[in-house]
């Protein structure tokens, strides 16, 4: 879209707010007060709508083009509030590799950006933490606003870590702005935040609700919340914004995040908004109030999503930022070594990585560095990207981060082959259970491929006509099986062992750490040493238990490559390819038609191609010693949230032996 058109659109849109078509109150009058609050999430160190990986200007997104809707609407509104809710200093090259590393004693970027901005004020997010507490403190002594997190406190004596909570007064009414984060950072950076504690968000937000009301007189109370409308792990709410809001319906306005996701609706009597990430969108809420005499009323609110692609770039935050873009596009420049060939092969079916669903090269890359680095047995990543490469050729840092987005340091620590088998069969229910008539694989919808690791220095099979939890076969280790009580070293990274940790999957802490130093740096340093790297896969794993070569699989990969098939995705499309392609489906719902069928000279029976119905009963598992529910979940293709919550567990981490767990139907 061209200037011109985007310009006229904005334009038209103000006229639009002015005239009171959209978001004015029926009962609106001279005497009401129009406040509007502007909100972004997990911008993640975007300032400049630019792709540092792929070395191209990108249109939707960065501080760039937000502050251009930010101005449109201060323009249209001067009673504006901006807010952040967290993630926003991490995830470019720019903040990762240079200001929050190499350049740390220099201004953050960032921050020096919302400044300029005129932000009123941020919420810490989990990705602040990858960085350490040291770093926190430095980026809040450099901005001009506060950076709150309500629900953190230092162990030791309780104090508040940030601050909870500020008060901006605009138009004569003072409005409380509380921040929170997810308690579960402990779970990701664990030893970086020792010293802390994470209070369930909606119990740190009832308190601070009565200190602004008692201490400070507040009129309105808004909140940011670094987590999802819905639970992440803990199911009595304490990572939740909805239990936010059900316990302290005082909140006129809550701004979440966390997910990366679109959200823009009213739960209970708050208005409730989220973005996508890298500043795509910003949230708008539209707050209409009235003074009775005695206190101001809140007499409408509304939400909406602005999407920063309807905007022009703002030249004046580019011109200001100018030389941190520059001195990561020459951090960038340095050739680092070659490729000689690509080492991600391309996908036979469009969609589905190669990379998830088998062994490659860019997969061994780093494991291999990882087992260099440690001299660990055992090695284990994933791929936080499904499509990540390294093409032939020359090979840059920004390469680098393509395969690797986050600043994770590397571990090592000691295993048993009873751990190793949880940990692997823990990863292994990425996949979805084969079925006759499948033609493809197909993946969890509540796993992120993210989550799910491929080993290095151990030979397996991953057999998908089993449950999750009984799928690792075969599993040798220099030719021989592994027995639990066998002891290994392992290398993962440091987000994956506080995660594995909580879960109880493996219980010592790492005998070896690579921080400061990123797992980032250390393939970058691999592949200089190297020069010129090769391709290599040594092919240790496969998925078993699947006859995918049914006659019609060539034709229906064939109308999937070309679009006429879609292969279905969750509906924030965080998670992929969530359903396997299954031949008598596609027959049943029509979209293999009969003269397909002849063509191909198949013969199907759909009242044959499956098992009588019968009625599907919950299945009784009785605990046995050493069980924990994640396992049993694993086992049965479920979630640990909803056993605990289908058998009313008031404690789900706390099961018995001869205890009886529920399995609901499938």
């Amino acid at each position: 879209m061209g200037f011109t058109k985007k310009r006229l659109i904005s334009f038209i849109l103000s006229i639009v707010l002015l005239l009171g078509i959209i978001g004015v109150p029926a009962n609106a009058d001279e005497e009401t007060v129009h406040l509007t609050i502007l909100g972004t999430t997990d911008v993640h160190g975007n300032v400049y709508n630019w792709s540092y990986e792929d070395g191209a200007e990108v249109d939707g997104l960065g501080f760039v083009k937000v502050y251009s809707v930010v101005k449109s609407v201060r323009e249209e509104n001067p009673n504006t509030i901006l807010i952040d809710n967290g993630d926003t200093t991490q995830g470019t090259i720019l903040t990762d590799d240079l200001y929050n590393t190499e350049l740390i004693d220099e201004p953050h970027p960032v921050i020096d950006a919302m400044n300029f901005m005129g932000y009123d004020a941020m919420t810490l997010g989990n990705h602040e933490f990858n960085f350490g507490t040291d770093f926190i403190e430095k980026i809040a002594e450099e901005a001009q606003f506060p950076i709150l997190g309500a629900n953190i406190y230092y162990k030791e004596d309780g104090r508040n870590f940030v601050k909870p909570y500020t008060v901006k007064e605009v138009a004569g009414i003072k409005v409380g702005i509380i921040g929170l984060t997810t308690p579960n950072i402990p779970r990701w950076d664990g030893p970086k935040v020792t010293h802390l504690d994470f209070e369930p968000m909606y119990l740190a937000c009832q308190k601070y609700i009565k200190e602004l009301k008692e201490k400070e007189n507040v009129d309105i109370i808004i909140a940011t919340t670094h987590a999802g409308v819905e639970g992440e792990y803990d199911l009595g709410g304490g990572d939740s914004a909805r239990k936010i809001i059900e316990t302290n319906p005082e909140i006129v306005a809550l701004l979440v995040g966390h997910d990366h996701a679109s959200v823009a609706e009213t739960i209970g009597n708050t208005v409730v908004g989220g973005a996508k990430d890298t500043g795509a969108q910003v949230v708008r809420f539209d707050l209409y109030l009235k003074n009775n005499g005695e206190k101001w009323d809140v007499v409408d609110k509304t939400v909406q999503l602005i999407d920063v692609t309807e905007y022009e770039t703002s030249d004046e935050l580019k011109e200001y930022t100018k030389a941190y873009h520059e001195r990561t596009l020459e951090f960038l420049k340095e050739v680092i070594g070659q490729a000689s060939e690509d080492f991600h092969p391309a996908p036979e079916v469009k969609g589905i990585a190669e990379g998830l669903i088998r062994d490659t090269a860019v997969m061994d890359l780093i494991n291999n560095v990882q087992l260099k680095n440690t001299g660990a047995d055992i090695s284990a990543a994933a791929l936080f990207t499904p499509t990540s490469n390294i093409k032939k050729g020359d090979i840059s840092y920004s390469d680098i981060f393509n395969i690797y987005k986050y600043p994770n340091t590397l571990v090592a620590v000691e295993i048993t082959g009873q751990e190793l088998k949880d940990y692997m069969e823990w990863s292994a229910s990425y996949y979805n259970t084969y079925k006759p008539g499948d033609v493809t694989i197909g993946f969890n919808p509540n796993i992120r491929p993210y989550n799910y690791d491929m080993f290095q220095g151990v030979e397996y099979k991953i057999d998908i006509s089993k449950p999750a939890g009984e799928r690792i076969v075969d599993l040798t280790f220099k030719g021989k099986p592994v027995e639990d009580d066998d002891a290994f070293t392992l290398a993962i990274n440091n987000y994956r062992h506080s995660v594995l940790k909580s879960l109880g999957i493996i219980k010592n802490d790492p005998y070896y750490n690579s921080d400061p130093v990123s797992l980032r740096s250390l393939i970058a340093a691999h592949i200089r040493e190297q020069g010129i790297i090769v391709p290599e896969v040594d092919n240790n794993w496969d998925i078993i238990g699947a006859d995918l070569n049914h006659p019609l699989r060539d034709y229906i990969i064939q109308q999937i490559n070309e679009g006429n098939i879609i292969l279905p995705s969750s509906e924030d499309g965080r998670s992929i390819n969530i359903k396997a392609m299954n031949v008598y489906e596609l027959i049943e719902e029509g979209i293999i038609s009969e003269e397909v069928l002849k063509e191909y000279g198949v013969e199907v029976s759909l009242g044959e191609a499956e098992e009588p119905v019968e009625e599907v009963k919950d299945i009784v598992y009785i605990v046995k010693p050493g069980d924990v529910l994640w396992k049993i979940a694993r086992k049965f293709g479920t979630t640990w949230q909803r056993l605990a919550e289908y058998n009313k567990l008031k404690n789900p981490h706390l099961i018995f032996p001869n205890q009886k767990i529920l399995i609901p139907a499938q």
